[in-house]
């Protein structure tokens, strides 16, 4: 078998979570890109040589994982280990029984949509539904051979009494390998164009891993990271369980990733030193989209991520607290970057309401969002919110007529254009029609469905590989509320911050979202510290303003975070003080869920 190598199957100017503490850049950071929590020593095992060892031990075993894991590498790394010591194995690969490519296509197919739309709606299959399963079934361990590993997406169907090794991979990683032509869809052996194997991984495959995980997490004895090549970590899952509600109960940090996109700006390259300089520019950061988001393990300095779905499985009642009914297993805030500094506007916008997100597309709840302006250039502005004399059947024809004759719209005529401050806070529930314009950074701070943006308008430019970009103006002609005009704007889409109680050298400040918004927001200001009490809710937050915190929490778990750096307080944590580490004063983000109490 044909081992590959790490450059040779990802397309991505990020690198890979190194394998090892020893690879992270050793100097002062102003922004960690690789947060780890340490579990205790001996607990993060490094290779194959270790996995054969144990594997060895238990005789019999099933290694499962994620979709984009490459089987062949591990199957031909083991061999290799199991020839060392004389071993003969009795390999059973799942991939032999998946059912025809043709026949899961016409499975799939009612979840994609149309051929030329960007979205399908979340499917209601599960992974049974792409083997053969009487066929899979029927095959069991060999008592003649001294190994039997079941090995593949689905190894768990199996069901040998055995113990599973899971191989996690990060959504990051599954994207980078599909760039590079490495992985395919699930089930699938061609390759399709990029945008459509996204959207097959995301209203599909997915879906149906997140549930087969789910299903099989308390059968997990064993866990590795999927995107270490050539030598993965792993480590005992009881040991992963463990770190998993330490983190639950005190603070975490999930590990932020970056992408470039067509209106990208320069400030994340800037003020990161870490990002790959080369790179055109960054438009996201990725800083906490828990679907795509990971966690970081860290011991005897070798590093482990496993998706964030791990830890909402095992603890979303510690983590959500009083919301742990309403939300389930899905983590309901999204905090990520927006960079448009030195670089164009974002296109001109709109979300879907919650009864459309879920009747046409399968979510549960919607994208409803907030911009908080964290930095941003004195030409700075914020699109929002339509003219007073909207006709929106002459908007409609303009938008169209630009989408089909390539000419500029003077989008000005139709939405209004806000002037933007540091800490200005913009509101935009569902419906509203919005944009970033030039020289921003916005923290957003949303619910967390993340791809469900209509685009009206998004001034005649290509994307970076000179493609034109999916415009949507029917679906967000479906959505946009043309109430939201005139003055109502600033009356009902700037939020006014209100002072909510005071201290020594401390205040909260109340910054109110819109009714429609499940989550509200607040800034805490501090000179020297402050004292928080979750009240059973989880607490996001970010410093905003300052050099640097600390926090500790009641279960005497201290950490550092730097400007800009988002972290995770869960209502299990119950309280926690934050220490301003700066000379000046630090001013706090703090996100969460409203009640109704």
């Amino acid at each position: 078998m044909k081992v590959e190598v790490q450059e040779s199957i990802r397309k991505a100017s990020q690198k890979p979570l190194p394998s090892s503490i020893n690879e992270l850049v050793e100097k002062n950071q102003d922004y960690s890109m690789y947060p780890f929590h340490s579990i205790g020593d001996d607990q993060v095992f490094k290779g194959y040589s270790s996995l054969a060892d144990w594997i060895c031990s238990q005789k019999t075993v099933l290694i499962d994982g994620y979709a984009g894991t490459l089987w062949n590498n591990i199957a031909a790394a083991l061999e290799k280990e199991f020839k060392k010591r004389n071993l003969e194995v009795n390999w059973v690969k799942t991939a032999d029984y998946l059912k025809p490519d043709t026949d899961i296509d016409r499975l799939v197919d009612p979840f994609l949509g149309t051929p030329d739309s960007v979205w399908g709606t979340k499917t209601t299959l599960i992974l049974e539904d792409f083997f053969q399963l009487e066929t899979l079934s029927a095959q069991q361990p060999d008592q003649k051979t001294a190994i039997n590993i079941g090995i593949g997406t689905g190894a768990a169907l199996l069901n040998w009494e055995a113990p599973i090794i899971y191989f996690d991979l990060p959504k990051n990683e599954v994207k980078y390998r599909m760039r590079g032509g490495s992985v395919s869809n699930l089930g699938k052996t061609g390759l399709a164009n990029e945008e459509q194997m996204y959207k097959r991984f995301y209203f599909v495959d997915w879906v149906v891993l997140n549930r087969h995980k789910q299903n099989i997490k308390d059968q997990i004895t064993a866990i590795a990271d999927g995107q270490i090549l050539p030598e993965p970590n792993w480590a005992m899952f009881g040991a992963i369980k463990n770190g998993l509600h330490k983190l639950s109960t005190s603070v975490f940090r999930a590990l932020p990733w970056f992408e470039a996109g067509a209106w990208g700006g320069q400030w994340l390259k800037q003020h990161i030193s870490e990002l790959n300089q080369e790179e055109v520019n960054y438009a996201w950061s990725f800083e906490l989209i828990t679907p795509e988001n990971g966690l970081v393990f860290e011991s005897n300095g070798h590093l482990l991520e496993i998706s964030f779905d791990f830890l909402m499985f095992q603890e979303n009642e510690a983590v959500l607290g009083k919301h742990a009914e309403q939300f389930k297993f899905e983590f309901p805030i999204r905090f990520d970057f927006l960079d448009t500094f030195d670089g164009g506007n974002l296109s001109i916008q709109c979300h879907p309401s919650l009864k459309y997100i879920q009747e046409q597309f399968g979510e549960t709840i919607t994208q409803d969002e907030t911009y908080y302006i964290l930095d941003c250039k004195e030409d700075a502005g914020v699109y929002i919110g339509f003219q007073e004399d909207i006709q929106p059947e002459v908007f409609k024809a303009e938008l169209e007529h630009s989408f089909n004759s390539g000419e500029e719209v003077g989008i000005e005529k139709y939405v209004q254009k806000l002037p933007a401050h540091q800490h200005d806070f913009f509101l935009i529930p569902n419906g509203t029609v919005h944009s970033a314009g030039t020289n921003n950074l916005v923290l957003e701070i949303s619910a967390t469905p993340y791809i469900f943006t209509f685009k009206m308008y998004d001034w005649v430019r290509p994307d970076l590989n000179g493609n034109p970009r999916p415009i949507n103006i029917e679906h967000a002609f479906n959505n946009l509320n043309f109430e939201r005009k005139g003055e109502k704007v600033r009356e009902e889409l700037v939020s006014k911050p209100k002072l909510l109680s005071s201290g020594a050298d401390w205040e909260i400040i109340h910054l109110p979202t819109h009714p429609d918004h499940f989550y509200d927001v607040e800034r805490l200001e501090f000179s020297t510290t402050i004292d928080v009490k979750t009240e059973n809710l989880c607490h996001v937050l970010m410093l905003v303003e300052g050099d640097g915190l600390a926090i500790e929490t009641a279960d005497g778990t201290t950490a550092a975070f730097h400007f800009a750096e988002t972290f995770v307080v869960p209502a299990a944590a119950n309280s926690y003080k934050l220490i301003n580490k700066g000379n000046n004063k630090a001013k706090v983000i703090k996100a969460f869920l409203k009640t109704k109490d």
